[in-house]
């Protein structure tokens, strides 16, 4: 019987020595797994705050200024340099301004005239500029590097006639209220007397033949200019002959030296812009000597179908160009040309606003300068 108490009391010490241990070994592993949890939560503290921190530097770097060290703007030779740069000079804080507020830091903006219209091209084909304010015609020339982000509009004029006749009443070309995408090209006769004998054969109702027109000297533009030289080309559709088929052309530098040439008698014939002579009006008696009004003393010979309005292209090939300051530049400078100053200093080419353009509204140049290659190859 003893025996048998004593086998039971070891049996009930030994369970309790068990159950001991076992809550010993719950309780150290529950220790353990606070430990643990205590252990991970500084690093977790850590990871939670680096990535707030990531965030506040992505959220900085996506709202920060994109910096643009120089943008390199330039334009065609239309008028003269000097006067160009001068009117243009408000222009570089206008697109400073507008550019902050498409979220870009401009420190500098370099504006420049080139010495040709295929000097510009050349700049935006191979990146050296940036910008380009240029006709559509050098544009479609240059549109493997160039690439056309908004259109001109400008004041449309109180004659638009085809009829050559009809421009000629002594009375100024006045700007009308009404808005234009396009505009045309005039042949306008001097004072010479070549050019007084074409005018009167027009105002008598009298078609000019090819002979009438290669009697006479001529100054044109650029190769690459729409009033200057490639829609005027397009005589060859009436005459089976253009421009390169004249006896005597001479390439003017600018319309202002093309006036000068019309003024002295150098030249017979001009082919330029139709409002050019709005332009040139007092220049015509104060710098280059003539006593009577250009209307009095010139005439229109000739009236081109409507050319699309200069362009606002830029260079595919900048370093600083894409989509993004694209965008940016298309509201800049429409921006620009909604406020009084900007319509002043963009007035010196004419223009009186900006809308977005795409590359197929310049397919009538692209026909006219396929027209030019055929007959530069004929040639």
């Amino acid at each position: 019987m003893k025996k048998i108490l004593a086998l039971l009391l070891a049996l009930v010490m030994l369970f309790g020595v068990l159950a001991g241990c076992t809550a010993k070994s719950t309780d150290a592993t529950d220790s353990s797994d606070q430990a643990a949890q205590d252990a991970q939560t500084p690093a977790e503290s850590t990871d939670t705050a680096d990535t707030a921190n990531t965030n506040d530097a992505a959220e900085t770097t996506d709202t920060a200024a994109k910096t643009i060290e120089t943008l390199k703007v330039a334009f065609v030779p239309s008028r003269e340099p000097q006067e160009i740069i001068t009117a243009t000079e408000p222009l570089k804080q206008l697109l400073k301004d507008e550019l902050a507020k498409e979220g870009y830091d401009v420190k500098d903006v370099e504006i420049t005239v080139g010495t040709t219209y295929e000097a510009v091209g050349e700049g935006l084909e191979a990146g050296t500029i940036d910008v380009g304010l240029i006709p559509g015609g050098t544009y479609v020339l240059y549109d493997d590097g160039a690439e056309v982000i908004l259109t001109a509009t400008r004041d449309g004029l109180s004659k638009d006639s085809d009829n050559a006749k009809d421009w000629n009443d002594g009375q100024p070309t006045e700007a009308s209220d009404k808005q234009a995408v396009s505009y045309r090209a005039l042949f306008i006769a001097g004072p010479s007397e070549k050019g007084q004998e074409l005018a009167a054969k027009v105002n008598a109702g009298e078609e000019l033949t090819w002979d009438d027109l290669n009697s006479a000297n001529w100054s044109v533009m650029g190769t690459s200019s729409p009033a200057g030289y490639i829609y005027p080309a397009l005589l060859q559709d009436r005459y089976g002959k253009g421009i390169s088929d004249l006896s005597s052309a001479v390439q003017s530098d600018s319309y202002a030296s093309a006036f000068a040439r019309l003024a002295s008698g150098q030249v017979d014939v001009l082919v330029t812009y139709a409002d050019a002579r709005r332009d040139y009006a007092e220049r015509w008696n104060t710098e280059f000597g003539r006593e009577g009004s250009i209307w009095e003393e010139t005439n229109v010979i000739g009236v081109t179908a409507p050319i699309y309005n200069d362009t606002i292209s830029v260079s595919k090939n900048s370093e600083i160009m894409d989509a993004d300051l694209i965008a940016a530049l298309q509201d800049a400078f429409i921006n620009i040309g909604n406020t009084e100053e900007g319509k002043q200093v963009i007035a010196i080419y004419s223009h009186n606003g900006y809308q977005k353009a795409q590359a197929s509204d310049y397919d009538n140049e692209r026909a006219a300068q396929k027209l030019i290659q055929e007959l530069t190859a004929a040639g």
